[in-house]
């Protein structure tokens, strides 16, 4: 037997199933031992009481205990399909039981097997059957189908349920005793939490519900533990690292304020909202010091993050050092470009633009100008991250959008500056405090609420597709007063991979069914507002095209411009009025609320009309939240409440361990996080004392759950 039955690959082993199984089972993502172990069941059923075969009612699972007391197999009208038909009684009655197409069964009956048999029971007329159920034999049987508590799994072509509840059994069986628990007994006994083998053993077979919370619960915690450790330790090694000193004094800072407060308000200097007067502060204190700073700037739409970090890289400039702006597209690049030349050239800072669509000798260019010193401020997209982007003197960077970027592709850009460069996260959406306090607790972070002066509330409707023909004459109506309106679709066209089709999203006006994609929703549009001038926007177009159609629309040469959510982010088009999103119900909340914040942004009433015919509960709750308020953050609570936080966290592109089985959505698992932090605080400064017995456990939950903790033997 291997030192490591974790590590071993399930090639090799025999498992029931054969080559198909493991086949499937590399479909799902699993080839080891450690990956089979903690592919955990996505529910359970209470297979464990038997209901009499007379008392069967039609709709509900049920198991039975019944002998096999006759067994036919017969064609269907399904051409090369077969019906395995098994009438099953007890002293009650008798039922029949189906399958279809599955060969394999009536070699696994006999007449007068006693078997144990779980299914969903389906009205026949005046009687009911049961639709292929599961079953094992009474006598010398497994158990891994029916009489306990069932595991159900998430299946793939190849991986049946039986074969993947015989290999999980097997796997338990031979190796579930040998695994060693890597968390030491007194932090177990300190949280009231199972051996690592007992609950892996629990939650995929659990002898009763509280057994399998109690696995799921000490699992979660190796989940969290694994996080905070890499939270805990990244946060530790950035303070250990030197930052540049941006110290400028309080009349040069003065003067930076109000150059670019002038710049926003064409001339006449406005005051900073209070949120933006703190954020500001708070900056300019971290690039003073000589610690690197990291902090998280998150603000609402609209409520001027862009205006707070270029008051920082002024600052930065003003005390000779250089600042990248990095952006997640080229349109939002080239936005904030011409945002920053606009409020920075009367400081006489240089501003440059570096993205990959730039000719060849304007790229050369630009970075002779950034490594030279020439360019202050350098915004650009992945471009930043090319070896030939090089600069002076980089103390800065701003990452917008952070969560569309990974620690390793900051880490690349960081690592062009002097010692450690401050870092300046933003995202306009907001993540939602309760998670925030424990997986960004490593990160300082400002909050911008409130609306600049003149900026205008948004008004939120929804309506069905059968309102469009009277929504379509309101565009026109602000198209005639001198507005735009965007238009959203979910999809690019007809060809998009992985699209799911949807109901009508048109009214009678149009006269047609489906969903439209960009292209075609501009030339329905055309039919019915024939005097507009429309335009589309998406992410397949070439970017100078892009470009030339969104610099229409801002100027007026648009009235309307169809597009996909490529308009999400950053998008500043003061003449736009009217955001209508069709098929609104198949965006999440963060995306509908950035799509609202990209009208009413001139001075005049913005409106927002989000379109569904959709019947979804869950979806018809996310429109009315969108609809009921328009405070971002507390958006962001309730997106969590009604989906989970899903990928909020951002753990792909943080660096951090997934999480699959905790869920900080829920409270209990928040409060095991708060646990997980102070212990990974403890282990950390233990590992520094000499002979310290924690460092291999430190390293291995470093290295990664789940696969890198099932290890050892007995």
């Amino acid at each position: 037997m291997s030192d490591d039955p974790s590590g071993l690959p399930l090639k090799g082993l025999n498992l029931p199933g054969g080559a198909s199984l493991l086949r499937g089972l590399a479909r799902l993502g699993v080839t080891s031992v450690a990956e089979l172990l903690l592919y955990l069941p996505r529910r359970y059923e209470d297979r464990r009481a038997i209901t009499p075969v007379a008392e069967l009612a039609a709709g509900a699972p049920a198991t039975i205990r019944a002998r096999v007391v006759d067994l036919r197999v017969e064609k269907t009208w399904r051409r090369g399909v077969q019906r395995t038909i098994a009438t099953l009684a007890d002293e009650s009655g008798a039922v029949d039981a189906v399958w279809y197409g599955r060969r394999f069964i009536e070699r696994r009956l006999t007449p007068n097997l006693e078997i144990v048999a779980s299914g969903r029971v389906k009205a026949l007329g005046w009687r009911v059957q049961l639709e292929a159920p599961e079953f094992s034999p009474v006598e010398g049987g497994e158990t891994v189908n029916a009489g306990r508590i069932v595991p159900i799994y998430r299946l793939t072509k190849g991986v049946t349920a039986l074969s993947l509840r015989r290999a999980v059994r097997e796997l338990l069986d031979r190796f579930g005793a040998a695994l060693t628990d890597p968390l030491p007994a007194e932090i177990r006994a300190r949280h009231g939490l199972m051996t690592l083998a007992g609950a892996i053993e629990e939650a995929h077979w659990p002898h009763e519900f509280d057994q399998r919370d109690a696995a799921l619960r000490r699992l979660a915690f190796d989940e969290l533990l694994a996080v905070q450790l890499s939270l805990v330790r990244r946060r530790r090694r950035r303070a250990r690292g030197s930052a540049p000193k941006m110290l400028v004094s309080t009349t040069e800072r003065t003067k930076v304020e109000s150059a670019i407060r002038s710049a926003l308000t064409a001339g006449a200097a406005s005051e900073w909202t209070s949120d933006q007067e703190g954020a500001i502060d708070a900056i300019l204190a971290d690039i003073q010091g000589g610690e690197p700073m990291l902090r998280l700037l998150q603000g609402d739409v609209g409520t001027g993050k862009t205006a707070v970090a270029l008051v920082a890289a002024a600052v930065a400039a003003a005390s000779g050092w250089q600042t990248a702006l990095l952006a997640p597209t080229e349109l939002l690049a080239r936005q904030h470009a011409a945002t920053a030349q606009r409020l920075l050239a009367p400081l006489g800072i240089s501003v440059e633009l570096l993205v990959g669509s730039l000719a060849a000798a304007e790229r050369r260019r630009v970075r002779a100008a950034a490594e030279s010193g020439a360019a202050s401020l350098l915004i650009g997209t992945h471009a930043l991250f090319a070896e030939a982007t090089q600069f002076s003197a980089l103390g800065l960077v701003v990452v917008d959008e952070q969560h569309r970027f990974g620690v390793e592709e900051r880490s690349q850009l960081t690592a062009k500056g002097e010692g450690e460069p401050h870092l300046l996260l933003m995202t306009a959406t907001p993540i939602p405090r309760t998670i925030a306090q424990l997986l960004y607790a490593d990160v300082a972070s400002s909050e911008l609420r409130a609306l600049p002066a003149g900026r205008q509330p948004i008004r939120t409707a929804i309506r069905r597709s059968s309102d469009l023909e009277k929504l379509w004459s309101f565009v026109g109506a602000e198209a005639a007063a001198g507005r735009g309106t965007f238009v959203v679709v979910p999809r690019i066209g007809d060809e998009d991979p992985g699209e799911e089709p949807v109901g009508e999203i048109v009214g009678e006006a149009l006269e047609r069914s489906g969903e439209a994609g960009v292209e075609e929703e501009a030339k329905l549009l055309a039919l019915a507002l024939p005097k507009l001038r429309i335009g589309v926007v998406h992410g397949r177009q070439r970017p100078e095209i892009r470009a030339q159609n969104m610099a229409a629309f801002a100027s007026g040469g648009l009235d309307v411009l169809v597009g996909t959510t490529v308009v999400e982010v950053g998008v500043d088009v003061p003449r736009a009025s009217v955001m209508v999103v069709l098929s609104a119900d198949r965006f999440g909340l963060a995306t509908l609320h950035q799509l609202r914040g990209r009208v009413g942004r001139g001075g005049s009433e913005g409106w927002c009309v989000l379109v569904s015919d959709s019947e979804d509960e869950v979806a018809a709750a996310r429109l009315q939240a969108i609809e009921s308020t328009r405070d971002g953050f507390l958006l962001a609570e309730r997106d969590v409440e009604l989906r989970g936080e899903g990928d909020v966290l951002g753990t792909e592109q943080s660096g951090l361990p997934p999480l699959r089985i905790a869920a900080l959505s829920r409270a209990d698992d928040r409060a095991l996080a708060v646990l997980a932090r102070a212990d990974a605080e403890e282990l950390l400064d233990s590992i520094g004392r000499p002979r310290a017995a924690a460092r291999p456990l430190v390293e291995s939950y470093l290295r990664g759950w789940p696969t890198d903790i099932l290890v050892g033997t007995k």
